[in-house]
């Protein structure tokens, strides 16, 4: 009585294990992040990165098709083309240099109450993508 007590446990929790390693796939494929990145199309934000080991903050403010951004004492502007919700393309109005003529893209990841993360490069460098942390502040 004794081992077949113990072969049906044992059965069954090997029942268990394939049922558990069917099911969590379907169950993480189905997982999605809710992003909710219409409430940062406009607003103030800031934005902190490490530039030569000293960490540098920038300010923007953002409208639909615009943005102006203050760093370093210098203000710049650029347009805004939303591609869809999450994602979109930044390109220099007054570039003073090739490189700022290339746009940038920039793709909302997640977002939590008044900060996003994100990922951005350079439209067609797809290999150097950089990520951050946007504060909105207004």
């Amino acid at each position: 009585m004794k081992t077949g007590l113990l072969t049906y446990i044992s059965q069954k929790n090997k029942l268990n294990k394939y049922l558990l390693l069917i099911i969590i796939p379907f169950y993480i494929s189905c997982y999605q992040v809710s992003r909710n990145c219409l409430s940062f199309h406009e607003g103030e934000f800031i934005f902190k990165s490490i530039i030569n080991g000293e960490i540098k903050t920038s300010k923007f403010i953002r409208k639909m098709d615009y943005e102006i951004e203050i760093f370093d004492n210098k203000v710049d502007s650029a347009k805004i083309k939303w591609v869809n919700d999450c994602e979109c393309i930044l390109t220099k109005i007054n570039p003073k240099s090739n490189q700022e003529k290339r746009p940038i893209q920039i793709k909302i990841l997640t977002t939590k109450d008044s900060t996003y993360t994100f990922e951005y490069s350079l439209v067609s460098d797809l290999k150097n993508k950089r990520r951050g942390k946007i504060i909105k502040v207004k």
